[in-house]
């Protein structure tokens, strides 16, 4: 099979993320932060009864550094409210895409109903790839495809 078959073909749940971590809006950015720390993770998912509501990144965590923003102030107040999704069962390929148009590292992964299933990251990409193409991630010259002008030597 070619890769883009497969990305065709696989659903988006094959690179979904182990470690996805959920807050709820009424957390305080202190808390938020623990919690990444804590589980070492990029990114908090913020839900209200599993539907999602917005995502709180390590962007945004840095953004509140800069403005000194109060611990105690709610994530509901500094999360990304308009969060970029792809519903499940979607093709990997789709995933690839929206990640690329919308510049992002996260894509949390919805049901028809709006409820989080999961998240897919760059990095749960690049393990499907290693996995599934073990031979053309570890096969790669430097420079593919490059001709010398000149013979080397003496």
């Amino acid at each position: 099979m070619t890769i883009e078959i497969n990305l065709q073909s696989d659903k988006v749940e094959n690179a979904l993320a182990d470690n996805a971590v959920v807050g709820i809006p009424s957390a305080t950015l202190k808390e938020v932060l623990s919690l990444m720390k804590d589980q070492a993770v990029g990114s908090v998912l913020i839900c209200l009864d599993r539907k999602l509501v917005g995502i709180f990144t390590e962007r945004d965590a840095l953004k509140a550094m800069v403005e000194n923003v109060d611990l105690a102030v709610p994530i509901s107040d500094l999360m990304t409210t308009d969060v970029l999704t792809i519903t499940e069962g979607a093709p990997l390929a789709n995933a690839i895409r929206l990640m690329t148009k919308g510049k992002c590292r996260r894509l949390p992964i919805v049901n028809t109903e709006g409820l989080l299933v999961g998240i897919v990251k760059v990095s749960g990409i690049i393990d499907y790839f290693i996995e599934h193409f073990p031979e053309k991630v570890f096969n790669l010259p430097p420079q593919p495809n490059v001709v010398m002008p000149e013979r080397e030597g003496a």
